[in-house]
């Protein structure tokens, strides 16, 4: 069973930073496709970042330049580094993995309030 550990979500001033963490765990050959959704209150999910198993980013054009994904393979841990955040960066942030034979996978969400 796939499971999806996700930490570093909190409070924090605007310009300031936070790293959110995924860990993922339960799939014996890892996962392709890690990355980060948000999803503030009463608007649509959307894509933050998703990076796959070789390294390739995508951002929206919202955070690129100001957040950082990254992804430790031999830990099947995706990274969110979030820098100089912004107000409307406040969001819930949900981990996304993507398996290798396509099954999509959600973390619980870690909260992001970012206090202007």
């Amino acid at each position: 069973q796939v499971q999806l550990v996700e930490s570093g979500g909190g409070l924090v001033q605007a310009g300031g930073s936070l790293r959110l963490s995924c860990a993922a765990s339960g799939i014996r050959f890892g996962f392709d496709t890690m990355g980060w959704y948000r999803q503030a209150p009463g608007k649509q999910r959307e894509l933050v970042a998703t990076i796959s198993r070789g390294g390739n980013t995508n951002y929206a054009s919202s955070v690129k330049g100001r957040f950082t994904i990254s992804r430790d393979n031999a830990k099947d841990t995706v990274y969110l580094e979030m820098n100089s955040l912004k107000p409307e960066d406040m969001a819930t942030y949900y981990c996304n993995v993507v398996s290798d034979y396509g099954a999509v996978f959600w973390g619980q969400g870690t909260q992001v309030i970012v206090s202007s």
